[in-house]
């Protein structure tokens, strides 16, 4: 409190190096400041009401302006730039959404594989390439137990056949046999009658 009312006793007592300190302040201090420094410039005339000079008060409504108008250039650039991020944000989240939909498409294209013109799931493809396996694999067992039957059939065929014809010519042997004999026989009686 002593140091302000030295100060203002000091500015009060020098009114030019005063006027011209102020008036390089309020030129180049901030806003608040500016308006403490014309406060504390400012002559009491009543205890409400303080008088303040005209040029004090151009100066600060100049800087008001200024900053004003500072501030508005600040916030148009910044609702551009906003407006700006924003058209950049939803062409990216397009971009995004197409490369899902692209992903999406690559993914079900190696899930998926076309057999015969038909698309299958990997999953469904090998559970049916391996259910041809085994229908293969178990045609193939049942053709080679029916081909080893027809085999043992067949050799048990020709072995029969082979016995039959054993016994056939031995049947032949034994009948040629009995023919010769009743030729002989017949022959026998035909020179025993002639004789």
């Amino acid at each position: 409190m002593r140091l302000l009312s030295f100060i203002l006793l000091f500015w009060v007592l020098s009114p030019s190096l005063y006027a011209q300190t102020l008036q390089q302040k309020l030129k180049t201090s901030p806003l608040d400041s500016q308006f403490v420094y014309l406060n504390l410039q400012s002559r009491n005339q009543d205890k409400d009401f303080k008088i303040i000079r005209k040029t004090n008060l151009d100066i600060i409504r100049q800087n008001v302006k200024d900053s004003l108008s500072t501030y508005k250039k600040q916030i148009s650039e910044l609702k551009g730039d906003a407006s700006s991020s924003a058209g950049s944000i939803t062409g990216l989240q397009d971009s995004v959404k197409n490369l899902s939909a692209a992903l999406e498409q690559e993914q079900q294209k190696t899930d998926s594989i076309s057999f015969l013109g038909i698309q299958f799931s990997k999953s469904s493809y090998h559970m049916m390439v391996w259910i041809i396996i085994v229908v293969l694999a178990i045609a193939l067992f049942a053709i080679l137990a029916a081909f080893r039957k027809a085999k043992v059939d067949t050799d048990e065929s020709k072995h029969t056949v082979d016995e039959l014809q054993e016994e056939l010519q031995s049947l032949r042997k034994k009948s040629m046999e009995r023919e010769q004999q009743l030729k002989r026989q017949l022959l026998d009686e035909q020179l025993k009658r002639n004789s």
